[in-house]
């Protein structure tokens, strides 16, 4: 098709209307800045609808390899003009590319899991920077699932999508109130250790081998009474100056890391690997 310069087409303008989380609900659709983050979303299995490109800025190696995967995967390329795509990028930040997706399934029956897993859930955290970081440390350390218990952001928001520099399309993710998530992990065994800035354990003192749910509360609330009545372990990062607690993303990625070294351990005395598959979603051609 012909290149889109106006910044009133309705394709442009109907693509733009996705920065809103009521249409992205309505939708069941949702945007991907960039072309690393797009790469890594055809990668984890996301089903695209199409791409907008300003192919101006698409001229390095990375960029033609993301041309190429969007030509296999037959994804629409739509090519804009600069104001055009001025308006469809986020914020002052045009990396080249916008594409539309489809938004994943986030059910906790749809996670598929090891026998003994590592989780992360995360209590209603608000900043979608925050989500964003905790998603791409989870995906660093291999932890096996994020899951988002009482969520203040929709989980496929695009700025959770650009913190986590589409991580959060390689490691599998869950959306759903506290009660159900406690429930879900009760039923399946899998022990609680919860993050607490009045935890009485020392963080590097608890023992996150086996199934294990790391739980980690809001920037301001921390996390809900249950949890703590639930956990096996509370625990607490040493504090040594005024400030009282880390960032809940800085937070999630030391105990993650703790976790990581205490289960390579136990894998290696057993001769077995920690390593998350990196599987493809099967995908759907249009």
């Amino acid at each position: 098709m012909a290149r889109i310069t106006s910044t009133a087409n309705p394709r442009v303008r109907a693509a733009a209307r996705l920065r809103g989380r009521r249409e992205r609900d309505r939708q069941g659709l949702t945007l991907i800045d960039g072309v690393r983050e797009t790469l890594r979303a055809l990668a984890g299995g996301a089903r695209l609808r199409e791409a907008f490109v300003l192919p101006e800025l698409l001229a390095d190696q990375e960029a033609q390899a993301l041309r190429e995967r969007l030509a296999e995967e037959r994804v629409p390329i739509v090519e804009l003009g600069e104001d055009a795509f001025a308006k469809l990028a986020y914020g002052d930040r045009m990396d080249g590319v916008v594409a539309v997706a489809e938004t994943p399934p986030r059910s906790l029956e749809a996670l598929i899991l090891p026998h003994q897993p590592l989780i992360c859930v995360v209590e209603g955290v608000e900043k979608p920077g925050n989500l964003g970081a905790i998603l791409r440390s989870a995906d660093g350390a291999a932890v096996n699932a994020v899951v988002v218990a009482e969520s203040a952001t929709d989980l496929f928001n695009p700025n959770i999508i650009r913190a986590s520099i589409g991580t959060i399309f390689a490691v599998p993710v869950a959306v759903a109130s506290s009660g159900e998530v406690l429930e879900w992990l009760q039923r399946r065994d899998i022990a609680i250790v919860a993050a607490r800035v009045e935890g009485s354990v020392d963080y590097a003192r608890a023992d996150y081998r086996g199934a294990v749910a790391i739980a980690l509360g809001s920037e301001a609330r921390g996390l809900s009474d249950p949890w703590a009545e639930l956990a096996r372990e509370s625990v607490k990062l040493p504090m040594l100056g005024v400030a009282d607690s880390l960032n809940v993303s800085a937070t999630a990625a030391v105990l993650f890391y703790e976790a990581l070294r205490q289960r390579t351990a136990a894998a290696r005395a057993q001769g077995y690997s920690t390593r998350r598959p990196r599987m493809r979603r099967p995908m759907t051609r249009r």
